[in-house]
């Protein structure tokens, strides 16, 4: 076995080095999900069938900007941190930078594609804009596979919580920032995808463990019905497919 490299960079003042990711393993979840699930949803759409392209599109648009904010938020938070920190994981930090790019130079090609679709929901646009998001889905699939394996031991053992946690905090603060755009409902989006992500049984341990009082009550007497509302319009004619 080869000899760990000696760590370098500096632990903000304060902090200590260890912390909790599994929390990333429900975000993966979640973008696993959407993009096993896009493709078909596009496919569904009729020819000619321009309110239901716009409805599907607006969930496309959103899956887009959720992928780009992730990455993003990973390029700012993680990569130079770790490398600093654990030498060792070097190579595959540049893997994963490299697969960042990747999945960015697709989101280049996929995402000029729908403003053309949704103007005329023309099956051929269509057909090449779903099989170029099953192409993205792929390559998207075996990146959050090795990044489960190969990155987040290192990060929870070189990390602070509270570095772990701007992750978190930034992304709410970005949605919330964009709420404009993205829609008034975008936080209930956000929360409801998470819910759904772990499984059933273990859902209100998960809520009580990880959300604030208050938004939990704000949940359950507003989010969950405009998350329910999003995943009708949908799913209209069949039950949401589960997450886990």
């Amino acid at each position: 076995m080869a000899a760990k490299l000696p760590s370098s960079g500096a632990m903000p003042e304060g902090q200590e080095p260890g912390c909790d990711t599994s929390g990333l393993i429900l975000v993966h979840r979640i973008f696993r999900w959407l993009y096993r699930e896009l493709p078909e949803l596009v496919r569904g759409v009729p020819p000619g069938d321009i309110d239901r392209a716009a409805i599907v599109g607006r969930y496309a648009h959103l899956d887009f900007y959720a992928l780009h904010m992730h990455h993003e938020t990973e390029d700012v938070a993680l990569w130079d941190k770790l490398v600093s920190r654990d030498p060792g994981c070097a190579l595959h930090v540049g893997q994963m930078r490299a697969q960042h790019a990747e999945v960015a130079s697709q989101l280049a090609r996929i995402e000029p594609q729908l403003e053309p679709w949704l103007r005329t929901a023309d099956a051929a646009l269509r057909d090449a804009f779903a099989r170029d998001i099953e192409h993205l889905r792929d390559t998207l699939t075996a990146h959050l596979g090795q990044e489960e394996h190969d990155i987040m031991p290192v990060a929870g053992a070189v990390l602070s919580q509270q570095e772990w946690d701007w992750m978190e905090e930034h992304t709410r603060a970005e949605l919330m920032a964009h709420r404009k755009e993205l829609g008034k409902d975008i936080l209930s989006l956000q929360l409801g995808l998470l819910v759904a992500s772990v499984p059933e049984g273990e859902r209100d341990e998960w809520m009580r463990a990880n959300v604030p009082a208050p938004i939990r009550l704000l949940y359950l007497l507003l989010m969950k019905r405009q998350y329910d509302r999003a995943m009708r319009e949908l799913y209209p004619d069949r039950p949401v497919p589960a997450m886990v």
